[in-house]
């Protein structure tokens, strides 16, 4: 009996997959290039964008980057996709603005953030945008050889 109900709820969880949490939220507040702060239910929530890593404040790019994001999402109401969980709790999420396009592709896109490859390893949407910002040079990809923000934090990149 307890291998029939093991297989059903097997069954279950093919057919019927569970959905990925999406609401609608007002962007409160932008922390940097890859995350921000969005009001929901009167609360609010710390997102961090998927697949993408912007440069810090720190480094060079960093504050264009955040720039950027406020730009295209400060004070709009977009759609939050979550993925997932990070390991500080926050939501990790592709943000749709309200023209449709993706808060997330649009930073890859105009060269102020990386394709996060460690967490979005299969997303060719992402490969490409960043390819094609590389190639065409914009934002951080001026720079000959741009220290990515996962480096940066290990303390690579800085001056001494």
């Amino acid at each position: 009996m307890k291998s029939l109900l093991a297989t059903l709820v097997l069954i279950a969880l093919w057919v019927f997959p569970a959905q990925a949490e999406e609401f609608r939220a007002k962007v409160i507040g932008i922390t940097d290039g890859d995350t921000l702060t969005v009001l929901h239910q009167k609360q609010p929530v710390k997102i961090r964008l998927h697949g993408i890593d912007a440069p810090e404040s720190g480094q060079d790019f960093g504050g264009k980057a955040k720039q950027a994001a406020s730009n295209l999402a400060f004070g709009r109401e977009v759609t939050v996709r979550v993925v997932d969980k990070d390991r500080y709790g926050r939501s990790v999420a592709d943000i749709i603005l309200p023209d449709g396009r993706s808060l997330n592709r649009e930073m890859v896109r105009d060269g102020l953030a990386w394709w996060y490859r460690v967490y979005a390893p299969s997303d060719r949407d992402l490969a490409k945008l960043e390819s094609e910002a590389k190639e065409a040079k914009r934002g951080l990809w001026l720079q000959p050889n741009p220290t990515p923000p996962w480096n940066w934090r290990r303390g690579e990149g800085r001056a001494p």
